[in-house]
This record gives C-alpha cells, sequence and structure tokens, in this order.
C-alpha cells in the first residue's frame, strides 16, 4: 500500500526543461524518460524564471563570456523546474543528459536524441549533491516538494 513517506537512501536532483524544450513540446518525453528509468517526481512547476533567479542560478558561471545570453535566454520564455528523487540521481541524470554540447552526446541520451547546438541544449541538471541542493532551494519552497512512497519501489530497489 502507498503512504506518504520518503524511500530512505535516495537523493534528490534539479532538472529543468530550458525554453527551447518547452517551445519543441518536449517536457512530456524527459519526463517520461526520467519515470522509466524509475525515478520519482518530488515536485514540478512551470513558471518564467526572474532574471535575478537566472542569474543566481548560473551564478558560478560569471565570469564566462556566454553567461549574459545564457540567462537572457534562460528569461526569455518558460522553463519547466522539477525535483527527482533516486538512488544516485545526480550522476544517473547527468548521464541520461548527455554532455552539454549535444555534438558530444551519445545517442540515446536526451541531447544526443533531442538537440543539434549548445546554446539550445534543452535541459539543466545538477552537476553535483552540493549543487542540486543549492539549486532546488532556489527554485522551490520547502511546502511544494512532496513526500510519498512510491508503490513501485519494491519493485525497482532491493
Amino acid at each position: 500500500m502507498c503512504c506518504c513517506s520518503t524511500m530512505s537512501n535516495t537523493e534528490r536532483t534539479f532538472v529543468a526543461v530550458k525554453p527551447d524544450g518547452i517551445q519543441r513540446g518536449l517536457v512530456g518525453e524527459v519526463i517520461k524518460r526520467f519515470e522509466q528509468r524509475g525515478f520519482r517526481l518530488a515536485a514540478m512547476k512551470m513558471v518564467v524564471a526572474s532574471e535575478d533567479l537566472c542569474k543566481q542560478h548560473y551564478i558560478d558561471l560569471k565570469d564566462l563570456p556566454f553567461y549574459p545570453g545564457l540567462c537572457t535566454f534562460m528569461h526569455s520564455g518558460p522553463v519547466v523546474a522539477m525535483i527527482w528523487e533516486g538512488l544516485n540521481i545526480v550522476k544517473n541524470v547527468r548521464l541520461m543528459l548527455g554532455e552539454t554540447n549535444p555534438a558530444d552526446s551519445k545517442p540515446g541520451s536526451i541531447r544526443g536524441d533531442l538537440c543539434i547546438t549548445l546554446g539550445r541544449n534543452l535541459i539543466h541538471g545538477s552537476d553535483s549533491l552540493d549543487s542540486a541542493n543549492k539549486e532546488i532551494a532556489l527554485w522551490f519552497k520547502p511546502e511544494e516538494i512532496i513526500e510519498y512512497k512510491s508503490c513501485q519501489q519494491a519493485f525497482l530497489y532491493e
């Protein structure tokens, strides 16, 4: 029977479908891939991120030449922000996304299958557990994160 508690020994990560993914109608495909893998969606919302939020999100890149354009692009339209849970999820999501540059991504990865250029690479995923925690706190209030036990848990984990 399902109940309202989360799995133990899991991590959370932040994933965002960027404006190009929204415009191309790929949100469902992204969600489908994570669900099929067995990860649990803990929160999701569609927002047009403020310029300040985009700057804070990418603050680690502030000294790079593409930073202003990246922030402008992320603020240019809706973004679907999500929190996913699962074992080793940060590492696994990064593998599922593929390389930042879609040209370097393997077929079967999200970027390898669905993207062409670096500037329109469809999706963001946290690159470490520390980054995930910071990004989750930046994009979501604690009350927006849903705690529940997936009925599939026993069929996914030993």
